[in-house]
């Protein structure tokens, strides 16, 4: 945090040294005003209300609900919308023209990546989010039973994400930039796919 400094090359600055002290209480700080000056990249973000706001870059990954494998990662710059857009940019890259169902989230719950499962010929199994809004997932695809299969399995990819943290050493990047991070990243889910499939009884 103490490389995230403003781009006019201002600001505050504590005492003398490579590793020196920084006060940044009082001062107003985001992405448009501010930079990593070690790597410009990464992105001031906050998972969610309450939780402290880090630099950091998302990594983003597509489960096959049978196997729990991972069959695609994506990683992208720190944003609002970059989960949905990277959920839609994967999905719409999977081969085949057969039908798909994607289970997801409450956060997944908007009209423009429901609308965009359904161009891309998926069904959208996506958790409905009605607090105070109305839900883009209605009772044609909720009256199925394969959308609360879909709401039981999807959670199984937070063991691939706890795997790569603990084991896998994505909880602290050794690397800088987004093209690194996102060759540690799929390198990462690669070894994961390997020690699931041990799991699983595959080869010899």
């Amino acid at each position: 945090m103490k490389s995230f400094r403003p781009k006019d090359g201002g600001g505050r600055r504590g005492g003398g040294g490579r590793n020196a002290e920084a006060d940044f209480h009082g001062e107003k700080r985001s992405n448009a005003t501010h930079q990593s000056s070690t790597d410009p990249q990464a992105r001031l973000y906050r998972k969610g209300q309450g939780q402290e706001a880090k630099l950091c870059y998302l990594g983003h990954a597509l489960m096959d609900n049978r196997h729990g494998l991972i069959v695609d990662t994506r990683t992208t710059e720190a944003g609002g919308r970059a989960e949905r857009e990277a959920g839609l940019a994967m999905m719409t890259a999977r081969p085949g023209t057969h039908r798909l169902t994607l289970g997801a989230d409450k956060g997944y719950d908007t009209k423009n990546f429901v609308e965009g499962l359904r161009c891309a010929n998926v069904s959208p199994h996506v958790a409905q989010n009605d607090t105070h809004r109305r839900s883009a997932i209605d009772r044609r695809t909720t009256r199925h039973g394969g959308y609360a299969v879909s709401q039981r399995i999807r959670k199984r990819i937070e063991e691939g994400f706890g795997w790569a943290k603990t084991i896998g050493g994505m909880r602290k990047l050794k690397h800088r930039g987004l093209a690194k991070v996102d060759f540690q990243f799929t390198l990462t889910f690669a070894a994961y796919n390997l020690v699931r499939l041990r799991t699983l009884g595959v080869g010899g």
